[in-house]
Protein backbone atom coordinates (compact mmCIF):
# COMPACT_ATOMS: atom_id res chain seq x y z
CA UNK A 1 0.00 0.00 0.00
CA UNK A 2 1.46 3.23 -0.70
CA UNK A 3 2.11 5.42 2.12
CA UNK A 4 0.06 8.49 2.99
CA UNK A 5 1.48 11.79 1.48
CA UNK A 6 -1.15 13.85 3.00
CA UNK A 7 0.57 16.68 5.27
CA UNK A 8 -0.16 16.93 9.15
CA UNK A 9 0.65 20.53 9.74
CA UNK A 10 -0.13 20.40 13.74
CA UNK A 11 2.22 17.20 13.87
CA UNK A 12 5.16 18.65 11.93
CA UNK A 13 4.96 21.67 14.72
CA UNK A 14 5.12 19.24 17.30
CA UNK A 15 8.01 17.85 16.17
CA UNK A 16 10.07 21.03 15.48
CA UNK A 17 9.13 22.28 19.11
CA UNK A 18 10.84 18.66 20.98
CA UNK A 19 13.67 19.02 18.23
CA UNK A 20 14.43 22.81 19.79
CA UNK A 21 13.83 21.72 23.63
CA UNK A 22 16.20 19.05 23.21
CA UNK A 23 18.48 20.86 21.20
CA UNK A 24 18.60 23.76 23.70
CA UNK A 25 18.93 21.81 26.28
CA UNK A 26 22.10 20.36 24.90
CA UNK A 27 23.63 23.31 24.56
CA UNK A 28 22.84 24.48 27.89
CA UNK A 29 24.27 21.32 29.02
CA UNK A 30 27.33 22.01 26.64
CA UNK A 31 27.80 25.65 28.33
CA UNK A 32 27.56 24.73 32.14
CA UNK A 33 29.83 21.45 31.51
CA UNK A 34 27.78 19.22 34.28
CA UNK A 35 30.28 16.54 36.34
CA UNK A 36 28.63 13.54 34.70
CA UNK A 37 30.60 14.97 31.54
CA UNK A 38 33.90 15.19 33.72
CA UNK A 39 33.20 11.53 35.08
CA UNK A 40 32.21 9.78 31.58
CA UNK A 41 32.85 11.75 28.30
CA UNK A 42 31.34 9.52 26.25
CA UNK A 43 27.99 10.87 27.13
CA UNK A 44 29.49 13.93 26.41
CA UNK A 45 30.42 12.93 22.90
CA UNK A 46 27.35 11.39 22.13
CA UNK A 47 25.52 14.84 23.28
CA UNK A 48 27.91 16.53 21.04
CA UNK A 49 27.07 14.82 18.37
CA UNK A 50 23.36 14.96 18.81
CA UNK A 51 23.90 18.92 19.12
CA UNK A 52 25.77 18.61 15.31
CA UNK A 53 22.24 16.72 13.82
CA UNK A 54 19.45 18.30 15.54
CA UNK A 55 21.27 21.82 15.08
CA UNK A 56 21.51 21.83 11.70
CA UNK A 57 17.64 19.24 11.31
CA UNK A 58 15.90 22.02 13.46
CA UNK A 59 16.84 24.86 10.92
CA UNK A 60 16.03 23.27 7.58
CA UNK A 61 12.76 21.56 9.21
CA UNK A 62 11.58 25.58 10.01
CA UNK A 63 13.10 26.58 6.48
CA UNK A 64 10.49 23.39 4.94
CA UNK A 65 7.36 24.36 6.91
CA UNK A 66 8.09 28.35 6.32
CA UNK A 67 8.63 27.28 1.98
CA UNK A 68 5.58 24.80 2.25
CA UNK A 69 3.42 27.63 4.53
CA UNK A 70 4.51 30.63 1.67
CA UNK A 71 3.42 28.25 -1.60
CA UNK A 72 0.50 26.53 -0.51
CA UNK A 73 -0.42 30.56 0.62
CA UNK A 74 0.79 31.82 -2.70
CA UNK A 75 -0.83 29.35 -4.49
CA UNK A 76 -4.29 29.13 -2.54
CA UNK A 77 -4.09 25.43 -1.91
CA UNK A 78 -5.51 23.65 0.93
CA UNK A 79 -3.42 22.85 3.85
CA UNK A 80 -3.50 18.89 2.81
CA UNK A 81 -2.61 19.24 -1.00
CA UNK A 82 -0.35 16.90 -2.57
CA UNK A 83 1.99 18.56 -4.96
CA UNK A 84 5.35 17.83 -6.39
CA UNK A 85 6.95 20.87 -5.44
CA UNK A 86 5.91 19.92 -1.75
CA UNK A 87 7.13 16.56 -2.28
CA UNK A 88 10.42 17.69 -3.66
CA UNK A 89 10.96 19.56 -0.74
CA UNK A 90 10.09 16.73 1.92
CA UNK A 91 13.23 14.68 -0.49
CA UNK A 92 15.52 16.87 0.03
CA UNK A 93 14.79 17.49 3.14
CA UNK A 94 15.02 13.36 4.02
CA UNK A 95 18.64 13.72 2.28
CA UNK A 96 20.04 16.32 4.40
CA UNK A 97 18.92 15.12 7.78
CA UNK A 98 21.16 11.24 6.40
CA UNK A 99 23.52 13.80 5.59
CA UNK A 100 23.76 15.16 9.10
CA UNK A 101 23.34 11.90 10.96
CA UNK A 102 26.35 10.97 9.12
CA UNK A 103 28.32 13.80 9.90
CA UNK A 104 27.30 13.31 13.62
CA UNK A 105 28.25 9.74 13.70
CA UNK A 106 32.10 10.64 12.08
CA UNK A 107 32.30 13.63 14.58
CA UNK A 108 32.15 10.61 17.40
CA UNK A 109 35.28 9.34 15.68
CA UNK A 110 38.90 11.17 16.76
CA UNK A 111 39.88 11.84 13.73
CA UNK A 112 41.12 15.53 12.78
CA UNK A 113 38.99 17.91 11.04
CA UNK A 114 41.27 17.74 7.78
CA UNK A 115 41.38 14.07 7.62
CA UNK A 116 37.73 13.95 8.36
CA UNK A 117 36.92 15.91 5.54
CA UNK A 118 39.59 14.37 2.87
CA UNK A 119 38.40 10.77 4.14
CA UNK A 120 34.23 11.89 3.30
CA UNK A 121 35.11 12.99 0.17
CA UNK A 122 36.90 9.90 -0.68
CA UNK A 123 33.81 8.15 0.45
CA UNK A 124 31.62 10.24 -1.86
CA UNK A 125 33.78 9.98 -4.85
CA UNK A 126 33.45 6.15 -4.56
CA UNK A 127 29.83 5.95 -3.24
CA UNK A 128 29.11 8.10 -6.61
CA UNK A 129 31.15 6.15 -9.09
CA UNK A 130 29.87 2.73 -7.74
CA UNK A 131 25.96 4.07 -7.63
CA UNK A 132 26.05 6.08 -10.30
CA UNK A 133 22.84 4.65 -11.51
CA UNK A 134 20.85 5.48 -8.15
CA UNK A 135 22.18 9.33 -7.89
CA UNK A 136 21.21 9.30 -11.61
CA UNK A 137 17.78 8.10 -10.37
CA UNK A 138 17.77 10.11 -7.33
CA UNK A 139 18.59 13.26 -9.36
CA UNK A 140 15.99 12.94 -12.53
CA UNK A 141 13.40 12.31 -9.38
CA UNK A 142 13.91 15.65 -7.61
CA UNK A 143 13.63 17.22 -11.64
CA UNK A 144 10.55 15.41 -11.77
CA UNK A 145 8.98 16.22 -8.29
CA UNK A 146 10.38 20.01 -9.23
CA UNK A 147 8.72 20.05 -12.97
CA UNK A 148 5.45 21.68 -13.13
CA UNK A 149 4.89 19.14 -16.32
CA UNK A 150 4.12 16.06 -14.18
CA UNK A 151 1.68 16.07 -10.92
CA UNK A 152 0.82 13.69 -8.62
CA UNK A 153 -2.90 12.33 -9.83
CA UNK A 154 -2.26 12.80 -13.28
CA UNK A 155 -3.29 10.54 -16.16
CA UNK A 156 -0.55 9.74 -18.43
CA UNK A 157 0.78 7.40 -21.43
CA UNK A 158 4.52 6.42 -21.67
CA UNK A 159 5.39 3.46 -24.31
CA UNK A 160 3.24 0.41 -23.36
CA UNK A 161 2.28 1.61 -19.90
CA UNK A 162 -0.97 4.10 -19.20
CA UNK A 163 -2.10 5.04 -15.56
CA UNK A 164 -2.50 7.50 -12.85
CA UNK A 165 0.78 8.45 -11.15
CA UNK A 166 0.65 7.72 -7.44
CA UNK A 167 4.09 8.66 -6.17
CA UNK A 168 7.57 10.15 -7.01
CA UNK A 169 9.98 8.75 -4.99
CA UNK A 170 13.86 9.20 -5.25
CA UNK A 171 13.96 6.34 -7.28
CA UNK A 172 10.91 5.53 -9.11
CA UNK A 173 7.42 6.63 -10.81
CA UNK A 174 4.55 4.44 -9.09
CA UNK A 175 1.52 4.63 -11.61
CA UNK A 176 -1.63 2.65 -11.29
CA UNK A 177 -2.92 1.23 -14.73
CA UNK A 178 -6.62 0.36 -15.40
CA UNK A 179 -6.45 -3.07 -13.92
CA UNK A 180 -5.46 -1.19 -10.45
CA UNK A 181 -1.89 -3.22 -11.16
CA UNK A 182 1.13 -1.19 -9.42
CA UNK A 183 3.87 0.08 -11.98
CA UNK A 184 6.78 0.46 -11.19
CA UNK A 185 9.02 2.77 -13.58
CA UNK A 186 12.92 3.79 -12.87
CA UNK A 187 12.73 7.36 -12.78
CA UNK A 188 15.73 7.55 -15.38
CA UNK A 189 13.52 5.63 -17.82
CA UNK A 190 10.64 8.24 -17.36
CA UNK A 191 12.83 11.03 -17.90
CA UNK A 192 14.02 9.74 -21.11
CA UNK A 193 10.61 8.94 -22.41
CA UNK A 194 8.30 10.47 -24.59
CA UNK A 195 5.22 11.33 -22.58
CA UNK A 196 1.90 12.21 -22.72
CA UNK A 197 0.02 13.36 -19.73
CA UNK A 198 -3.95 13.33 -20.64
CA UNK A 199 -4.37 15.11 -17.57
CA UNK A 200 -2.94 18.43 -18.63
CA UNK A 201 -5.38 18.65 -21.91
CA UNK A 202 -8.85 19.56 -21.84
CA UNK A 203 -10.06 16.29 -23.70
CA UNK A 204 -8.74 12.61 -23.48
CA UNK A 205 -8.13 10.44 -26.18
CA UNK A 206 -9.13 6.79 -26.27
CA UNK A 207 -7.06 5.14 -29.53
CA UNK A 208 -8.06 1.52 -30.83
CA UNK A 209 -6.07 0.02 -33.58
CA UNK A 210 -7.23 -3.03 -35.58
CA UNK A 211 -7.16 -4.61 -38.79
CA UNK A 212 -9.76 -6.19 -41.80
CA UNK A 213 -9.11 -7.68 -44.28
CA UNK A 214 -8.85 -6.10 -47.94
CA UNK A 215 -11.37 -8.24 -49.54
CA UNK A 216 -14.15 -6.44 -47.14
CA UNK A 217 -13.08 -3.26 -49.01
CA UNK A 218 -14.08 -1.73 -45.97
CA UNK A 219 -13.13 2.62 -45.97
CA UNK A 220 -11.94 5.08 -42.86
CA UNK A 221 -15.43 6.50 -44.37
CA UNK A 222 -17.38 3.22 -43.88
CA UNK A 223 -15.99 2.55 -40.66
CA UNK A 224 -16.28 5.97 -39.02
CA UNK A 225 -20.31 5.77 -39.97
CA UNK A 226 -20.09 2.45 -38.12
CA UNK A 227 -18.60 2.92 -35.03
CA UNK A 228 -20.54 6.53 -34.92
CA UNK A 229 -23.66 4.09 -34.47
CA UNK A 230 -22.07 2.33 -31.53
CA UNK A 231 -21.08 5.11 -29.21
CA UNK A 232 -24.00 6.88 -30.03
CA UNK A 233 -25.62 6.03 -26.60
CA UNK A 234 -22.25 7.79 -25.35
CA UNK A 235 -22.85 11.15 -26.61
CA UNK A 236 -22.66 12.51 -23.05
CA UNK A 237 -18.97 11.39 -22.60
CA UNK A 238 -17.95 12.00 -26.37
CA UNK A 239 -17.36 15.18 -28.20
CA UNK A 240 -19.37 16.21 -30.88
CA UNK A 241 -17.74 14.47 -34.52
CA UNK A 242 -15.87 13.11 -31.49
CA UNK A 243 -14.55 9.80 -33.63
CA UNK A 244 -12.49 9.67 -36.19
CA UNK A 245 -10.79 6.47 -38.50
CA UNK A 246 -7.47 7.16 -39.91
CA UNK A 247 -5.53 4.42 -42.29
CA UNK A 248 -2.10 3.11 -40.63
CA UNK A 249 -0.86 1.24 -42.90
CA UNK A 250 -1.78 -1.16 -45.79
CA UNK A 251 -0.47 -4.91 -45.93
CA UNK A 252 -0.62 -7.48 -48.68
CA UNK A 253 -3.66 -8.60 -47.29
CA UNK A 254 -5.04 -6.54 -44.69
CA UNK A 255 -5.19 -2.91 -43.80
CA UNK A 256 -4.14 -1.27 -40.47
CA UNK A 257 -7.30 1.48 -39.13
CA UNK A 258 -6.89 3.33 -35.78
CA UNK A 259 -9.89 4.85 -34.36
CA UNK A 260 -9.39 7.87 -32.62
CA UNK A 261 -12.55 9.07 -29.52
CA UNK A 262 -12.38 12.04 -27.98
CA UNK A 263 -13.99 12.23 -24.77
CA UNK A 264 -15.05 15.48 -22.67
CA UNK A 265 -13.50 14.36 -20.12
CA UNK A 266 -11.56 11.77 -17.98
CA UNK A 267 -13.79 9.11 -16.96
CA UNK A 268 -11.93 5.56 -16.23
CA UNK A 269 -15.18 3.33 -16.23
CA UNK A 270 -16.92 5.31 -19.20
CA UNK A 271 -13.95 4.77 -20.97
CA UNK A 272 -13.95 0.96 -20.16
CA UNK A 273 -17.07 0.91 -21.27
CA UNK A 274 -16.25 2.75 -24.64
CA UNK A 275 -13.95 0.80 -25.45
CA UNK A 276 -15.41 -2.20 -24.95
CA UNK A 277 -18.38 -1.63 -27.14
CA UNK A 278 -16.01 -0.56 -30.07
CA UNK A 279 -14.17 -3.69 -29.83
CA UNK A 280 -17.18 -6.06 -29.82
CA UNK A 281 -18.38 -4.12 -32.81
CA UNK A 282 -15.60 -4.81 -34.84
CA UNK A 283 -15.49 -8.09 -33.71
CA UNK A 284 -19.23 -8.92 -34.49
CA UNK A 285 -18.20 -7.32 -38.12
CA UNK A 286 -15.29 -9.57 -38.90
CA UNK A 287 -17.84 -12.55 -37.67
CA UNK A 288 -20.24 -11.55 -39.94
CA UNK A 289 -18.10 -11.20 -42.52
CA UNK A 290 -16.87 -14.35 -42.28
CA UNK A 291 -20.31 -15.93 -41.87
CA UNK A 292 -20.81 -14.54 -45.35
CA UNK A 293 -18.24 -15.49 -46.75
CA UNK A 294 -18.89 -19.10 -46.06
CA UNK A 295 -22.10 -18.81 -46.44
CA UNK A 296 -21.17 -17.50 -50.10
Amino acid sequence: MIEDRERKTGKEIVMILIKAIVYLFLVYLYINKPIVYSEYPVIGKLAGALMIFLGPSLLVSMIRLTIIYWYIRKHKFKSNIKDNFILGINRIVSILDVVFLGLAVLSLSEVQLEDLVFSVSIVAAAVALTFKDYVTNMINGLIIMFSDRLSLGDHIKMGEHEGKILDITLINMILQNEDSDMVIIPNSVVFSSVIINQSKQNIKKLSIEFDMSLKNGYTPEYLENYLNKVISNYSANVMERGLTVKTIAINKDAAVFKAMVLLRHYDKLKEREIRRAINTALIRLSATLKEEEAGG
